[in-house]
């Protein structure tokens, strides 16, 4: 009686054993989104060492430099610095009441631009299709496409779409945006002259088809704790 007891124990052992590997391996083995890959191939995996990270945002047109506005950002507190001519605001983003409405503005676009990658994960309330092959639009080259779009209310810029073209290895290379998810383009651009920061990989020069408009980042810092 006593052997068959025994026996039971350590069969209930093994099964649970089998089951907790069970559940290591469906873990393991979760199927990443086509956001997190991009995202991903873009170092997001670094982003949760980030403590303070510098970039100027500017447009070039006809090479002639723009003025640029400056960032710093410190994500964990979510306190900004922007610096734009005469311009300096200081301010925390869970307190805007006293920002000027064009600080926080210009700070979600120029931060969009700079991490598109990650905002694929970061922003939960957008949809995201299953990726296909479609022509890019300015190598005109076949590329793997997925479009994200946004709520038709809330945010600076309701219902907006993004054709994003990414190469195997999962790296941004062209995009189309289509303001009011129109079906028409409303600007498309390069992601090129990419450079690693900490990990941290960022398209440089956003260029248009005519080589004569380049929004850009300079003098980008990234900090780790």
């Amino acid at each position: 009686m006593k052997s068959i007891y025994l026996g039971l124990i350590c069969l209930l052992i093994v099964s649970a054993c089998k089951s907790e590997n069970n559940v290591v391996i469906e873990e393991e083995t979760k199927e990443l989104t086509i956001a997190e890959k991009i995202a991903n191939a873009h170092g997001y995996d670094n982003w949760k060492n980030v403590e303070k990270i510098e970039f100027t945002f500017r447009v070039d047109r006809d090479t002639i430099p723009g003025s640029g506005r400056s960032w710093e950002w410190f994500p964990k507190k979510d306190s900004v610095v922007m610096r734009a001519g005469e311009q300096h605001v200081k301010f925390l983003r869970s307190e805007l009441d006293s920002v000027p409405p064009n600080a926080d503005r210009a700070f979600i676009n120029d931060k969009f631009w700079l991490l598109v990658p990650f905002q694929l994960v970061w922003d939960t309330s957008a949809t995201i299709s299953e990726p296909k092959k479609a022509e890019a639009p300015i190598s005109k080259t076949k590329m793997d496409m997925i479009t994200i779009t946004y709520p038709k209310e809330g945010g600076y810029t309701p219902g907006d779409a993004y054709d994003i073209f990414y190469n195997e290895d999962y790296m941004i290379e062209e995009w189309i945006f289509r303001k009011g998810n129109s079906k028409e383009p409303s600007m498309a651009t390069t992601f090129e002259n990419y450079k690693d920061f900490n990990g941290i990989k960022i398209a440089i020069d956003h260029k248009k088809d005519n080589g004569n408009w380049n929004l850009n980042f300079t003098d980008v810092s990234i900090t780790l704790e």
